[in-house]
């Protein structure tokens, strides 16, 4: 009988565990078989550089995103800048519609005139509304504008569950993203306008309201606080609303590794950062990335036919990465292909080859191998010259 207890007790135990086995195993991000849950509506971890997911929760839940939208907006700001069409220095003329934006704000007056920099100051640390309308109109003409640019932008990063109805992420019918889409605004922002992380980690800052009555200093207090609670903070954006509730998208850096934690819908704010610091830490303490070369790598030369010079060097252009977890001693392959040769004239980051890299057997990515340097196409004194030395050599 004890036996038959023994065994009918036994049977009972693995059948109550074996829903929470199969969750672990459906559910990504159980590193070294650890749960990870979150006091939240929707939850991401993502690895920066490769963009892979290394936790997920309801992450394609449709949610209302408050002013982590602007996340897409300073994406968008930021392009601006670095294609020349707006620039640091620029003066912004504040329209009465931008003056008009409630909830956070800086108070902003119609007529006002601020700088570019100083707008971008005050949304990336404030998460000022009335800022981030001042400069969508600046940028595109209109607020509607801007907001189609950012919808264009959204289908563009493959944002499959995003549509935006504002700049700066004040409650609106059809106004929504996902935490993972939320995740993959946050690391093109991140990756590609790193100087982000120069606005976005300053605690306290200050700009000058420039009206018809005078000059006076306004305050600005970082919203973020894993700026002061979390080390390796680079960023990046809070936000809150009634409908949204309390809503993060962090960032940060450590061990070469930078992950983004978003979390959407926690009850208050102090949970939403707690939250975020609990899948930050978790992903440090069991993921690593593995790193493929360096962009600007040198890996071979290439022949150049009728060139100036006979060959170039050929370097690798993007980087590719992958996460593993800890403990994993496994490193990336790469197989290298390069061209037999190529014509002169050759521009700088012509494309002669590629490198494939897998893990563990399996292709993880490839990036392009492109030359070092540009090649001008030979004259005939140059390649009398170069007949003599081999003659003479």
């Amino acid at each position: 009988m004890k036996k038959i207890k023994c065994i009918l007790i036994l049977g009972l135990a693995i059948l109550m565990l074996a829903p929470n086995v199969v969750m672990a195993q459906e559910n990504k991000g159980q590193g070294q078989g650890l749960a990870l849950t979150i006091d939240a509506k929707a939850a991401v971890i993502m690895e920066a550089s490769s963009g892979e997911i290394i936790f997920e929760q309801n992450a394609d839940e449709r949610r209302a995103p408050a002013s982590v939208t602007k996340v897409m907006t300073m994406l968008l700001i930021y392009e601006a800048l670095e294609q020349n069409r707006i620039a640091w220095d620029d003066v912004v003329t504040v329209s009465e519609f931008a003056a008009s934006m409630g909830g956070s704000q800086i108070y902003l007056e119609p007529m006002e005139q601020q700088t570019v920099r100083d707008l971008v100051k005050a949304v990336v640390i404030a998460s000022a509304n009335d800022g981030a309308v001042a400069l969508a109109e600046y940028i595109s003409g209109s607020e509607e504008s801007f907001v189609d640019l950012m919808n264009k932008k959204a289908r563009a990063l493959g944002m499959e569950n995003t549509s935006f109805r504002n700049a700066c992420g004040l409650d609106a019918d059809g106004h929504f993203t996902t935490a993972r889409d939320i995740a993959i605004m946050s690391r093109e922002l991140v990756t590609k306008y790193p100087h982000v992380e120069e606005f976005a980690t300053t605690w306290m800052d200050t700009i000058v309201h420039k009206t018809a009555r005078g000059e006076e200093e306004f305050g600005l207090t970082n919203t973020n606080k894993l700026v002061k609670w979390y080390n390796g903070t680079t960023g990046l954006k809070t936000g809150s609303t009634g409908e949204a509730m309390y809503c993060l998208s962090a960032t940060a850096k450590r061990n070469d590794m930078e992950l983004i934690a978003v979390v959407l819908g926690a009850p208050n704010p102090t949970t939403r950062f707690q939250e975020a610091m609990k899948m930050l830490d978790y992903g440090y303490a069991n993921y690593k990335v593995v790193k493929g070369e360096l962009p600007g790598t040198v890996v071979g030369e290439i022949s150049v036919t009728k060139g100036k010079e006979p060959q170039v060097a050929v370097m690798v252009e993007n980087l590719i990465s992958n996460v593993t977890e800890k403990g994993s001693n496994v490193e990336l392959e790469g197989q290298i292909t390069i061209h037999e040769g190529v014509a002169a004239p050759v521009e700088v980051g012509t494309p002669v080859g590629e490198i494939v890299y897998t893990y563990e057997g399996a292709e993880i990515g490839r990036s392009q191998l492109v030359t070092e340097e540009a090649v001008e196409r030979a004259g005939f004194v140059d390649m009398v010259g170069r007949v003599l030395h081999i003659w003479f050599k």
